[in-house]
Order: C-alpha cells, then structure tokens, then sequence
C-alpha cells in the first residue's frame, strides 16, 4: 500500500464506525494547538509490560517512535511549527501509556524509516507503514489501522458511486504512480477491457495544488489516493467529497501497522497493548479525535499477511 500521501467498500466504512458526517465534523475541527489538552491517555498495561520485559530499549524508561509529519489528520506539526500532532502520535501516546513508558517521538523523512529502524535508531516506527509481504522479511508488525484508499470528487460531481471495476469505466482519475492505487487502477482497466468497457484515463502529478486545480476544474473527475488525508481536506474546505473507499490490498487487505525491528520481540507486546486499547474505547476515542474512525480496527494482529509482491 502507498504508506505515504504526498501527505493518507461502502459497507467496509459503514461497518468500522461513525457514519462521515461525524467524521467530517471531527476532521474539520482538528486540534493543531501543541498542548495537545484533548489527547486521549491510557493506564499501564501490565500484560504488555510483562511481554516486552526481554526487550532492549534505545533509550530507559521511553517508547522511542519515529514518524514523519506529512500532513493532516494522521501526522503533522502544531501551530508552534515543532510539535507532532495528528492521529498516529495519539496512538503512539497512547501505547506508550499502556507500556508504562515516556512517548519520545524522533521526526524522520519517510524514506529514512527503513536504515533508522534496522540500526536501532527507535524501537519502532507509527506513520503510516502499510503490511507488505516483502516488508515482512525484515520487519515485524503490529496492525492498527485500516488501509484505505478513498475515490473523491469535486463537490458538484454528478459521480455518486465507485465501488467496483466498472465505475471507473471511461473515467480520468487523479493517482499516485508507483503505488498500490495505481494498481488497483490497472486491474481494473485490465477487467474492464476484457468486458468490453473503456479503461479509465489515470492521470498523474507531482504537484498536489496541480492535481487539485485539475480536479477541481473539470480537468479530471476523480482521484484514488490514501483516504485519511483527502477526508481532512474534504472537511477542512468543502470542495471535494467522497464516493468510494477501497482496501490498499484489494482483493486481499493491507493494513497500517507499527513497525520493528524482526525479531526483536517487542512486536507481540504492542500487538497484546493495541487489543487492550481497542477493548477500553481509547483507541476508538484517538481515532475519532481526528475523523479516523471508519478506519478503526476490530483486533490488532502480529505479522497478518500482507501486500503481495507484483
């Protein structure tokens, strides 16, 4: 999955928490203050403790956690332009809590995640790291959020609805190249020219103000990328909406996971720690702070399969 945006099934949504417009309204009034008064907290978890007791810390007493802030609502700075905000450091707060440890959050580059994690930089790494097959050789994870692509529109679309293959059919959408997006873009076109139907146009930018003029004017009807940061912009400014979401995996799923180093063991201990969280409300609470909840996870998992190689 694209782990990155240049920043983030109808029913899939539906089921995994509020309904958007309580997600709109949470996105749209993200806390950007550096104190951070809203931040949901946690009470140590002495099953997670007791798990990562083998573990050797970078740093005594602290959950050392890289992140890159790339922007809103999964992580970016605060109005002081030096503090790390958004719903990645919350969840990274909040396993730190359960860990009995003092969050220390190390801004990196997202591409410098793999040397600092393999070199023992941090312990762990929570920014938007997608679950892939070929990931796994060398890392282990903990999965706590859904990876989800979301299809938007300008506002005054006439597209209501893509859920499958054939509405994209003949369509010119906004995407990544190189990404697991893009992908699932060409699987389709590839389906639905063997049914008989036009392929969509995939079109492709390096700038995301150009992108967003060609949606916005017409240039373009939909885009495909990560769904968290397009939902904060569909809330922040009113100008594009969704109309579809679709796993990073698909067919198959790919989630968001903390990464660490293989076989350090700290992995099962975060995995015991997020399913606590997951079963207080907390995490569920986190999430909904920055309109993330159709997001939410029903139980973290260890090392699930994950992104095949292609």
């Amino acid at each position: 999955m694209t782990d990155r945006r240049q920043f983030m099934t109808a029913a899939l949504v539906a089921a995994a928490g509020l309904p958007w417009r309580a997600a709109h309204a949470a996105t749209a009034t993200a806390d950007l203050d550096p104190r951070q008064a809203g931040r949901v907290r946690a009470e140590r978890d002495d099953a997670a403790i007791r798990a990562a007791a083998g573990y050797r810390w970078v740093r005594d007493d602290a959950f050392t956690v890289a992140i890159s802030p790339h922007a809103p609502p999964v992580s970016t700075y605060a109005t002081d332009a030096r503090t790390v905000v958004g719903a990645d450091p919350d969840y990274a707060q909040l396993v730190a809590d359960a860990l009995g440890r003092t969050l220390v959050l190390v801004p990196i580059a997202w591409a410098d995640w793999p040397l600092g994690l393999t070199s023992g930089k941090y312990d762990a790494v929570i920014s938007n790291v997608g679950v892939t097959e070929k990931r796994k050789e060398k890392y282990d994870f903990t999965t706590y959020r859904l990876g989800l692509h979301g299809f938007y529109v300008r506002t005054g679309s006439p597209i209501a609805r893509i859920a499958e293959p054939k509405d994209i059919a003949g369509l010119r959408i906004i995407t990544g190249a190189g990404t697991s997006q893009e992908r699932i873009l060409l699987e389709w076109n590839r389906r639905n020219v063997a049914q008989g139907l036009k392929p969509a146009e995939l079109q492709y930018f390096d700038d995301d103000a150009a992108s967003r003029v060609a949606l916005l004017s017409g240039r373009a009807d939909a885009e495909l990328n990560p769904n968290a940061s397009l939902a904060y912009e569909a809330a922040r400014t009113g100008k594009i909406r969704r109309v579809g979401v679709v796993n990073a995996g698909w067919p198959a799923n790919a989630d968001v996971a903390i990464a660490t180093r293989r076989g350090s063991g700290l992995a099962p201990a975060l995995t015991l720690a997020t399913n606590a969280l997951i079963g207080s409300g907390r995490y569920g609470q986190a999430l909904a702070r920055w309109g993330l909840q159709s997001e939410a996870i029903a139980r973290a998992e260890t090392n699930p399969p994950g992104l095949p190689s292609f």
